[in-house]
């Protein structure tokens, strides 16, 4: 067995363990678990891993650093031009990053302020569609974590929704590490809050 088929298997096999987890977790939570989409994060991975988790069915990744992500990109292109991934931008947006942002992503999942979410309305090319956005806020307040405060967060929703090329999906979050069950919960509950006081 050559390497390529070897990692192949490794990512069928591992990608499969990962979606049976969610599964399961879906259960427990009373989801359906057709609703629930695995974002591979693939930042540091080389474009030929990628390809192989592609052939499992795995087509959505999510990238930090911008100018790794371009040069995947344009290597699995020059590769597999037949491929369609959904690319996920993750990391933290500097402004002078936004342009390559909206014309290379599908997704942004780390809009913190209003300045940023306006650069990248106006530098997103029609013929992409709207770029799918998330409202990034720093849930607990970590000076080591980029994000809006909670009590900017309906604000800078409201601010997204109304710009013409970007459609607002949600909130993202990452909470502080703690093996407090009870305290990831409340993290995680607090955001929830935020988001339904943002459809009121």
């Amino acid at each position: 067995m050559n390497g390529g088929q070897f990692d192949s298997q490794a990512a069928k096999v591992a990608r499969q363990q990962v979606l049976d987890r969610i599964a399961t977790a879906c259960v427990s939570a009373g989801r359906d678990p057709h609703k629930v989409q695995l974002l591979a994060v693939s930042k540091t991975f080389a474009y030929e891993r990628l390809l192989a988790m592609a052939d499992t069915g795995q087509h959505a990744f999510g990238e930090n650093y911008l100018q790794e992500a371009l040069e995947k990109q344009q290597a699995i292109s020059d590769e597999r031009p037949d491929l369609t991934l959904e690319w996920h931008f993750i990391g933290p947006i500097q402004s002078n990053k936004t342009k390559s942002i909206a014309e290379h992503f599908d997704w942004v999942h780390t809009v913190d302020r209003a300045k940023i979410a306006r650069r990248l309305s106006t530098q997103r090319p029609p013929a992409r569609g709207e770029l799918q956005v998330c409202v990034q806020v720093n849930i607990d307040d970590e000076a080591s974590k980029s994000g809006c405060t909670p009590a900017q967060a309906i604000e800078l929703a409201r601010d997204v929704s109304a710009l013409p090329n970007l459609r607002l999906r949600g909130l993202m979050a990452i909470p502080a590490p703690t093996q407090d069950a009870q305290a990831q919960r409340a993290a995680f509950a607090a955001v929830k809050s935020l988001f339904d006081e943002r459809q009121t």
